[in-house]
């Protein structure tokens, strides 16, 4: 497969990823499955980042690597190069990693507390039926 179809893939797969990490936590039907990639994605950063470093993310390292053999240098954030890229906007990568722990943070706590009501709601309706 050609560098810079695989370069396009990751930027679509993973730009996708990270907007529905930030957003999937609204619609009732896909709360779900928006806990399940704040989870994947929790581990990789926390347990994964245990061995290759905090924040450690596989398609950005796997992204990273194609890139650099297309012959680009990138920012170490995958924040970073998106807020550059699309928005044309430079800034340190501190600030990204802020951005993106911070609503990182404010999605997870977002679909944890929807989904429990989600799963609490789901249950009285089931009690209530069979009461």
């Amino acid at each position: 497969m050609p560098l810079e179809l695989l370069n396009a893939g990751f930027f679509v797969v993973h730009s996708l990823w990270m907007v529905f990490n930030c957003v999937g936590w609204i619609w009732r039907r896909t709360r779900p499955w928006h806990l399940l990639t704040m989870a994947l994605t929790a581990a990789s950063w926390l347990l994964l980042g245990i061995r290759y470093g905090w924040g450690y993310c596989p398609c950005t390292d796997w992204h990273w690597r194609v890139r650099e053999q297309l012959g680009y240098v990138d920012p170490p954030s995958y924040t970073e190069l998106l807020i550059e890229q699309l928005l044309r906007v430079d800034v340190s990568t501190r600030t990204a990693d802020v951005l993106t722990v911070a609503v990182f943070a404010v999605a997870a706590i977002l679909t944890v507390i929807l989904n429990l009501r989600d799963w609490r709601r789901a249950n009285q309706r089931v009690g209530h039926r069979a009461g």
